[in-house]
């Protein structure tokens, strides 16, 4: 968006230090964003402006979230497109499912077949961003 502050967003290969590219997330309630990708990638919040929340995991800052007071959460698969979109590389699903359930994901799609040796989830982190854990 023109005049936005852009922000590099590097997801940690669920806290084993791989990174993935990416972008910041724009939403209407960014503290519950920010502390949720907080909770997933096992980091902290800082609130560094009345607009900008950046989540730190060690010396890193792989996700920054932006307030976007008019968000509309995309409805996946089809409806509003996505503003973004994560793959979160895990060890093992059910853990990763278990901790992303406790910090307030929603499962959009199950896996066919859990225990195959790799696959994918859906989830809608609390803004409604789809994202997979997969293994």
């Amino acid at each position: 968006m023109p005049g936005s502050r852009h922000a590099r967003l590097a997801v940690a290969d669920w806290r084993h230090g791989h990174h993935h590219a990416g972008r910041r997330l724009r939403r209407g309630g960014p503290e519950t964003e920010a502390t949720f990708w907080a909770t997933l990638l096992g980091g902290t919040v800082d609130h560094e402006e009345d607009d900008w929340w950046s989540v730190r995991v060690g010396d890193d800052e792989p996700v920054c979230v932006q307030l976007a007071p008019d968000h509309q959460p995309p409805q996946w698969p089809d409806g509003l497109p996505q503003q973004v979109h994560l793959d979160l590389v895990v060890p093992a699903l059910g853990p990763a499912h278990d901790e992303a359930m406790a910090a307030g994901a929603t499962l959009l799609q199950a896996a066919d077949q859990p225990d195959a040796e790799h696959g994918f989830q859906v989830y809608a982190d609390p803004a409604g961003h789809p994202f997979c854990l997969c293994w």
